[in-house]
């Protein structure tokens, strides 16, 4: 037998070594549909989270979609909380309006009485005159508009004449002398920037070359002037003999306000309104449905029937007209008025009903919420009616006064909160604050103090 072998086997190879890592696979981007549908709780439509999820990965920013998809979110409209003491802020809405309706057909333009095709202006328009005691009235979409019609409808051609103290520039670079150019008419000054009498108007009226359709009275709306200043009363400009139209613009329907409990605010002293400017022999006024009147963005013409249905055929009327949505909701405003349940429907003259002492007592109990959480106290504000009406006015509140600059944080809420801030302090004013909010306040604050 040969001897055993002392040959040791050949040692078995070193295991080949694992392979690089592919660094290039873990730098790979989700594919643009796993990202879009991983923004899907945004509640944004899929089709847009494609857009920017494309977006993200093109900027190498895969980490940042979903703020990408909340800032696009935050740029729909969406409810706020309105805490800036401004009750018509004209960048929230103006004034407040409640809107629900059923997914059913209405009768827009159809008389249920014949079966036939009736008149949009109807139903609302009724309504509207008898508020006003006017004969007739219509709706467009705005104040500019039912000015813009009634000057188109009823002064084509001729000369309308305006004081120069109301040849004015408003919101949203609305420009009396731009209007009339556009309507066709043609515009006369007269008197002078501080003061118009009536002899002014006369003056004109008695020149050779005079074709005076209208007597145009603009409220200036969102300037005051002051000192050595007169102006020519509705009243007055009546008894010329040509149709005096009265853009009241705020759209206070009665100066002495018979739907508030006791005689109405001081803040609306030198306030326009249509009850009286009609009564003092006004042919029609103009205003506008989110101001005072408390309703949605809406224009209204009111006062004699024939102008009204001249306005109404003119054909920039159709052009001007407003939808179902909201002829249902100034319909709900109006008869609220007619009902007399305006402070416990119309949420604007709501907010002006509140007393002070029930807003210092719920800015009270706010702040010693927020006991250890902030520096926050209650403390006496002023109040602004806001979009132009009362210019200068303002009326007693109540809020909350929090040390720092929480705008930003605020904004952030779900539902944002929009308040004021000066001097490093944060402002919250629960005038303009629906006292079910407050709540969400004390937790939006919360929540701001705990940003660093």
């Amino acid at each position: 037998m040969p001897p055993p072998s002392t040959d040791l086997p050949d040692p078995a190879p070193d295991p080949a070594p694992d392979p690089a890592p592919d660094r290039g696979a873990a730098a790979r981007p989700p594919s643009v549909d796993a990202l879009a549908r991983s923004l899907g709780g945004s509640g944004l439509p899929h089709a847009i989270c494609v857009d920017l999820a494309r977006e993200a990965i093109a900027a190498g920013d895969v980490a940042g979609a979903p703020a990408r998809a909340e800032a696009y979110r935050r740029t729909l409209l969406s409810p706020v909380v309105n805490a800036t003491g401004v009750l018509l802020h004209t960048n929230l809405g103006r004034a407040p309006v409640a809107v629900s309706t059923d997914a059913r057909a209405v009768n827009v333009e159809f008389d249920l009485a014949t079966g036939e095709r009736g008149s949009r202006q109807r139903a609302v328009g009724q309504l509207v005159a008898r508020l006003c005691g006017a004969e007739a009235a219509m709706v467009v979409n705005n104040n500019a508009a039912a000015v813009l019609l009634v000057l188109a409808a009823l002064a084509p051609g001729r000369q309308v004449l305006v004081s120069r103290g109301e040849s004015v520039e408003i919101g949203g670079s609305f420009r009396v002398p731009e209007v009339m150019e556009q309507s066709g008419a043609r515009l006369v000054d007269v008197g002078t920037t501080n003061r118009t009498r009536l002899s002014d108007y006369r003056r004109a009226l008695d020149r050779p070359d005079a074709d005076v359709a209208l007597v145009l009275k603009v409220h200036p709306s969102n300037y005051r002037v002051e000192g050595f200043v007169e102006e020519t009363p509705v009243a007055q400009l009546a008894t010329l003999g040509v149709p005096v139209v009265a853009d009241i613009g705020s759209g206070l329907i009665d100066a002495t306000c018979p739907w508030l409990h006791g005689p109405p605010p001081a803040w609306l002293r030198d306030e326009p309104a249509a009850v009286q400017a009609l009564a003092d022999g006004a042919a029609l006024v103009t205003f506008s449905g989110d101001k005072l009147l408390g309703g949605p963005q809406a224009g209204v013409i009111a006062g004699r029937a024939d102008l009204v249905a001249a306005c109404a055929r003119h054909p920039l009327a159709r052009a001007l007209r407003p939808g179902g949505l909201v002829l249902a909701a100034l319909q709900s405003t109006v008869l609220a008025y007619l009902h007399r349940r305006v402070v416990q429907e119309v949420p604007f003259w709501r907010m002006v009903a509140t007393p002070v002492a029930d807003l210092r007592s719920r800015a009270e109990s706010l702040a010693a919420r927020l006991e250890g959480v902030l520096d926050a106290r209650a403390v006496a504000l002023d109040a602004l009616p806001g979009a132009g009406s009362a210019p200068g006015a303002t009326m007693p509140s109540y809020g909350i006064e929090v040390r720092g600059d929480l705008l930003d944080r605020l904004r952030a809420a779900d539902p944002p909160v929009v308040a004021r801030a000066r001097e490093g302090r944060t402002f919250l004013d629960l005038r303009t604050v629906d006292p079910t909010d407050d709540d969400h306040l004390a937790r939006a604050l919360t929540a701001a103090a705990s940003v660093a």
